[in-house]
């Protein structure tokens, strides 16, 4: 899951798949394109909507996006079309760049919708993304093989 500052989006993201796949053989992490927040717990309200919500991100701190994490994960989201084509200008080759994906197109394939930074905003827009964020994730949880 990958978003600017790892601090809002992405470790909603992560968070909330981390809770749909409990108990698989699955990884979930996030990362940012920037290198803004490195270290940093997630943002509170962040934080406080995924509690409201049943949902742990306690021991998430913020990272940075890096080459080898192509190597690590199988599936690579992007939370909006500026840390997609961020993400894709570290890609090595084809394979890594296939890996990588919209997070709503799994919901809207081919769209290319964005889930909009509620960093600037109040918490009304951090349930609206923890509610798109929670819909993309039951589809991806859902497709997981049990390998």
């Amino acid at each position: 899951m990958v978003c600017l500052g790892n601090i809002c989006r992405s470790p909603l993201a992560e968070g909330i798949l981390r809770s749909k796949v409990s108990g698989k053989d699955v990884i979930v992490d996030s990362a940012g394109t920037s290198g803004w927040h490195i270290g940093e717990p997630p943002d509170e309200r962040s934080v406080e909507v995924a509690e409201k919500n049943g949902v742990d991100l306690s021991g998430q701190f913020g990272r940075q996006f890096t080459v080898e994490d192509f190597d690590r994960f199988d599936k690579i989201y992007a939370m909006d079309m500026m840390n997609y084509r961020n993400v894709l200008a570290l890609a090595r080759n084809k394979a890594d760049e296939q890996k990588v994906e919209m997070l709503l197109n799994v919901l809207y394939p081919g769209e290319d919708r964005e889930v909009p930074d509620p960093y600037y905003g109040g918490a009304h827009g951090f349930q609206q993304v923890y509610d798109m964020l929670d819909k993309a994730c039951d589809v991806i949880a859902a497709n997981l093989k049990d390998d």
